[in-house]
């Protein structure tokens, strides 16, 4: 293919708000290198509807847990594309209903190398690339409960203050070499995560959560995925170190 495109490489791709951000890139017109782990009929689905529109895409299988497997994930799309833009880490877990003292030590580790470890072995993976082409944007998915800090949320809520942190703390070291890195933190999103979250609730208590959001409504995979297309357009070339909140406003429990 040729290298002429952009290229960006989406984690977590295969459905929910990874999906609508592939999508939305794809109709920008980046090649697009689409993430999965084991949902490999939606993610070959989205490539397939992406090539009939016209674009570009390949399916690529990784566990972004393991440093290996992101590196040939990286590797892969550069044999495929020739190029590599954009990062999206959006991969990620989330557990809920478990105070901390009764959390398994095996989940909090799961949590932190999917969650956190999982974005750091793919920057590790992209910046010599985007560091010889002086130019590159990395975009991370934290999440509103890094202002919330809701009980039961706490491994989570935890990984994703680390992938904040991440974000403004690599922003500095790589601002000079023309790498923009910044974070999309939604709220709550109509995903199957959070449908989870909301079954765990209970309908009262989860109405009552929709309720105390500003905008009344819960958001739309295909929001965050305009979050996305702003943040690595040149409309946003003075943006780099941000955790940007898309959350209607933020719920109030």
């Amino acid at each position: 293919m040729s290298d002429a495109r952009r290229t960006a490489v989406v984690t977590g791709a295969s459905r929910g708000i990874g999906r609508a951000i592939a999508q939305a890139l794809a109709d920008d017109g980046f090649q697009v290198a689409v993430n999965y782990l084991t949902r490999d009929l939606e993610a070959r689905e989205l490539v397939d509807k992406i090539s009939a529109g016209g674009g570009a895409a390949r399916a690529f299988r990784a566990n972004v847990s393991d440093p290996a497997e992101c590196a040939r994930l990286v590797e892969g799309a550069l044999a495929a594309f020739g190029r590599l833009d954009v990062l999206v880490n959006n991969a990620g877990i989330s557990q809920t209903g478990v105070p901390i003292a009764d959390l398994p030590a095996e989940d909090w580790e799961r949590m932190l190398r999917i969650n956190l470890s999982g974005p750091f072995y793919l920057i590790k993976a992209v910046l010599p690339h985007m560091r010889q082409r002086r130019s590159g944007h990395i975009v991370n998915l934290s999440s509103n409960v890094t202002q919330r800090f809701p009980a039961t949320y706490g491994a989570y809520t935890v990984s994703k203050a680390g992938v904040d942190a991440l974000t403004r703390v690599l922003a500095k070291e790589e601002g000079p070499n023309g790498i923009r890195v910044n974070a999309i933190a939604p709220g709550p999103i109509a995903t199957d995560m959070f449908a989870q979250a909301r079954a765990l609730m209970g309908p009262e208590r989860a109405d009552a959560f929709v309720k105390s959001i500003p905008l009344g409504r819960t958001g739309r995979p295909e929001e965050i995925a305009s979050a996305v297309r702003f943040l690595v357009s040149e409309a946003a070339s003075y943006l780099t170190g941000q955790v940007v909140y898309v959350n209607g406003g933020g719920p109030g429990g």
